[in-house]
């Protein structure tokens, strides 16, 4: 009887387990399947596949000039956007880059020029497209490309800044140090670490000290005047294997809680 009791526990146990990593993206807009989080002929139905995500990755034939691993679908090209400038900002005190790193993945489907359903390799054999393919399932006329406050279209002025220079600047990194000051003092500073051969850097969230989901995530670019230092992209803010961020949080997808504006406090001091 004992030896039963404690295989029916692991047994539960497991199954909580695998409850928990199973969550994720189920119930949230980026599942993109014939049963997702938003069923019906509308934009969130793709296809009669029920692999949730093979929308965005793929094990085999991935798209490797994307910066995010596995990526199973074409990356838009760089050139096109409207980014924040001294041109058209009074407040950028940083360099900014063209539309790179891992927010070129995030506009593959955001910038609204691309259907959802444009895969490199499609569920089943027989599905691949090295250079990305809409395969127009399911759709309702025009359904196939994002809509909505989600498409955020080329012109990007009105919305957060990506590939800017996190805190204008000014900073640099080695193994667990931060070099440098930042450029404009309103920002908290980030954390770095060198972590498989490579400088990350995040602003620490969480107090943990280490790296986390529930940190700011900040991606190191080189940027224009030659220095190699973290920057804000859309995966800074947004994680999008994640529902909501606490109880009290109304958007999909962040990083920090919305409520008490505590995902904008995290970097900015106001």
């Amino acid at each position: 009887m004992k030896k039963i009791f404690k295989l029916s526990l692991a047994a539960a146990s497991l199954a909580l387990i695998t409850g928990a990593a199973s969550a994720g993206i189920v119930s949230t807009p980026h599942n993109l399947t014939a049963t997702g989080a938003n069923p019906g002929p509308g934009p969130n139905k793709q296809s009669t596949t029920e692999q949730i995500c093979v929308f965005c990755h793929t094990p085999h034939a991935a798209n490797t000039a994307a910066t995010a691993p596995l990526w199973n679908k074409a990356i838009p090209a760089s050139t096109g956007y409207t980014t924040y400038s001294t041109a058209n900002s009074s407040t950028i005190d940083g360099n900014v880059l063209a539309v790179g790193s891992v927010s070129a993945a995030c506009l593959s489907c955001h910038d609204g020029t691309q259907a959802m359903d444009n895969l490199v390799n499609a569920p089943g054999s027989g599905g691949l497209n090295a250079a990305g393919s809409d395969r127009g399932y399911n759709w309702t006329t025009g359904a196939n490309k994002i809509t909505g406050v989600a498409n955020l279209g080329k012109d990007l002025t009105n919305d957060h800044p990506i590939g800017i220079q996190y805190c204008g600047g000014g900073l640099t990194g080695s193994g667990a140090t931060v070099s440098g000051t930042c450029a404009d003092t309103d920002f908290n500073a980030p954390t770095t670490k060198s972590i498989n051969g490579s400088q990350v850097f995040w602003v620490d969230t969480t107090g943990a000290g280490t790296r986390s989901k529930n940190d700011i995530i900040l991606y190191t670019r080189t940027f224009t005047n030659n220095a190699t230092g973290p920057s804000v992209e859309c995966a800074s803010c947004h994680d999008p294997h994640t529902d909501k961020a606490g109880t009290n949080s109304d958007v999909n997808f962040m990083r920090v809680t919305t409520s008490g504006s505590k995902i904008c406090l995290a970097c900015h001091t106001k």
